[in-house]
C-alpha cells in the first residue's frame, strides 16, 4: 500500500522517531500501525544494545510518592544534557509511578514486569527511550519506604536531582519537618542514623585507629581509654544523622530537634547520582575519529 506523509507523521507523533525511520517502519509493516510501532521499538532496542558499552554515570535521582509507600530511583544516563530532556523526565516519572505501586524488590524484577498492562516490559520501555534520545539510559537503583497515616515521608531533591534523599518520621505527619531532615541528609551526608546501626566492626576498627594514635603522641596509657572514647563521639558526629549539628538550627543536634517536635527518624536514604560510577574521560580527538570511522 501507498505509505502517506499523513501515516508518517501520525506514526512519528506515536514514537517520536525520524521521519526516515517512520517511514521505512510503515514500508517494511507494509502500513500496519501497530506492527510499524513494534518495528520501531525493536529497532530502539537494537539502538540500546550498540550503546550498552558507553559509561552512563550521568542522570538524576526521582522521588514518587503514593499514599503510605515512597520509592528514591536512579536513573542514569551518558551525559547532563538528557537530563534536562522532556523525555527522560517522563520516563523518570513514568519509572516511580510504577515502582511505588507495584513493589518489585530488584530492578531486574522491575525491567520484566509490565509497564501499561499493554505487554511492554519495563526494560522496553526504557529501550524505546534510548532510541528517541539516543543515549544509553539505565535504571541503576532503587528503595521503597512504607508508612502509616501517622508518619511522614520527607523528600528532597538537590539542584533537580543531583542528590535525591527520602526520610520516614515516625509519630508525626509533619512534612516539612521531614523534609528538613531530608535537606540535611542532602547537605551533611550521614551513613547511618545512630550509633546503634554502625556495624561493631567498623567501631572496633576506629577505637584502634584512634587508640594507635593516642599512643604515637605520647599519652600516658591510663587516659588513653579516655582519650579515644571522647574522639570516638566526633566519629559518630560524623556519621550519624541524630548525632549531628542539625544544619537549619546549629546549636541543637538533630535528634534533640526532632525529639523537640514529638517525632523520631526511623530511617532516611540517600543517593548522590554517579556515586561509585566510573565517569567517563572525555576525549574529543577519539570521539571524532568514532565518528569519521562509523
Amino acid at each position: 500500500m501507498a505509505i502517506t506523509a499523513k501515516l508518517v507523521k501520525e506514526l512519528r507523533e506515536q514514537t517520536g522517531a525520524g521521519m526516515m525511520d517512520c517511514k521505512k517502519a510503515l514500508q517494511e509493516t507494509e502500513g500496519d500501525m501497530d506492527k510499524a510501532i513494534e518495528f520501531l521499538r525493536e529497532k530502539g532496542m537494537a539502538k540500546a544494545a550498540k550503546k550498552a558499552d558507553r559509561v552512563a554515570a550521568e542522570g538524576l535521582a526521582h522521588i514518587e510518592i503514593d499514599g503510605n509507600s515512597a520509592v528514591l530511583l536512579e536513573v542514569n544516563c551518558e551525559t547532563d544534557f538528557v537530563t534536562k530532556n522532556d523525555q527522560f523526565k517522563q520516563l523518570l516519572s513514568d519509572l516511580g509511578k510504577h515502582i511505588v505501586k507495584q513493589k518489585p524488590e530488584t530492578v531486574e524484577e522491575a525491567l520484566q514486569q509490565q509497564l501499561h498492562g499493554d505487554g511492554e516490559t519495563v526494560e522496553k520501555y526504557i529501550n524505546a527511550t534510548v532510541g528517541k534520545i539516543g543515549e544509553k539510559i539505565s535504571l541503576r537503583r532503587f528503595a521503597l519506604l512504607n508508612k502509616t497515616d501517622n508518619d511522614a515521608f520527607g523528600a528532597y531533591l538537590h539542584m533537580g536531582g543531583s542528590i535525591g534523599v527520602l526520610t520516614l518520621l515516625e509519630s508525626t505527619t509533619d512534612e516539612d519537618l521531614a523534609k528538613d531532615i531530608a535537606m540535611h541528609a542532602a547537605a551533611v551526608n550521614p551513613r547511618y542514623v545512630s550509633r546503634d546501626e554502625v556495624p561493631e566492626a567498623e567501631v572496633s576498627s576506629e577505637r584502634e585507629v584512634l587508640k594507635t594514635q593516642a599512643l604515637n603522641e605520647g599519652k600516658p596509657e591510663h587516659i588513653v581509654e579516655k582519650m579515644v572514647e571522647g574522639r570516638l563521639g566526633k566519629f559518630f558526629e560524623e556519621i550519624c544523622l541524630l548525632e549531628q549539628d542539625f544544619v537549619k538550627d546549629p546549636d541543637q543536634k538533630v535528634k534533640k530537634y526532632v525529639a523537640g517536635k514529638g517525632a523520631s527518624v526511623n530511617t532516611f536514604i540517600r543517593y548522590a547520582v554517579g556515586e561509585g560510577m566510573e565517569k567517563r574521560e572525555e576525549n574529543f580527538a577519539e570521539e571524532v575519529m568514532n565518528q569519521i570511522n562509523q
